[in-house]
């Protein structure tokens, strides 16, 4: 059979054409990338740090509207602007420490491990650290522990928390053991910060052997600061610096 050149050139065309149609529909295919459990939970720990903060620009737009309508009703005379400023000077020095609070929360007691067969070369292990109370004020606080006091000391964001020989110094106070922590907040919350397994307070208790007894309390008082403090280097920036 005779193949004329015009029917030769089209099968050539064609071909050509197949070949260049069949690499762009490859090139087009999408490339699936494989899911895995790790990606999974990063996905949701993303998705879940996303409707937190959702959450916290929630509550903050609530609280500015609420200030907002609070401002016109000053302005229109249905509120006494006195009285509010003293409300929120109030609420400002409850945040800050220096009002006595109470609410439901727990008490913590923690004492030495004075077990006889405790002394010797680990003796230092058995004792309550300043390291050991600041761990456990810091489980309280990520438990949403909104007031904390130690052996009666407010606990500040600059209250200092070190040892001193046989005693631990809190804002310039001496105290010893047994030391008590109360902190104000949800009793569930934080009392599972100190006894659920693999926390700290749950270490203290089994590997160390430290005395931890906690109490949950339907109402607690904690004291407001009673020291003074003032700002060295740290000054603040009005509006308009």
């Amino acid at each position: 059979m005779k193949i004329n050149r015009t029917d030769l050139t089209v099968f050539s065309v064609s071909v050509i054409l197949g070949i260049i149609l069949a690499v762009q529909v490859k090139q087009k295919v999408p490339q699936m990338i494989p899911v895995t459990l790790k990606s999974i939970e990063s996905t949701k720990n993303e998705i879940n740090a996303l409707n937190k903060e959702i959450e916290e620009l929630k509550i903050m737009i609530k609280d500015k509207e609420e200030k907002i309508k609070t401002y016109e009703s000053i302005v229109s005379g249905d509120e006494n602007i006195v009285d509010l400023l003293k409300e929120e000077l109030y609420k400002n020095k409850a945040v800050a420490g220096f009002e006595t609070v109470k609410g439901p929360g727990i008490i913590v007691k923690m004492e030495d491990n004075m077990d006889e067969n405790a002394f010797g070369q680990s003796f230092d292990l058995d004792l309550i650290h300043d390291a050991d109370v600041l761990r456990i004020i810091n489980d309280l606080r990520v438990a949403g522990a909104e007031a904390i006091s130690i052996n009666g000391q407010r606990v500040l964001s600059m209250s200092e928390i070190k040892c001193g020989g046989p005693v631990i110094r809190i804002n310039g106070k001496s105290v010893g053991v047994p030391i008590y922590i109360k902190a104000i907040g949800d009793p569930q919350l934080l009392s599972a910060a100190i006894n659920a397994p693999n926390t700290y307070g749950y270490a203290l208790k089994t590997i160390d052997q430290i005395s931890i007894e906690t109490t949950m309390e339907d109402e607690i008082i904690i004291p407001a600061y009673s020291g003074a403090f003032e700002f060295k280097y740290a000054k603040p920036i009005r509006e308009g610096d």
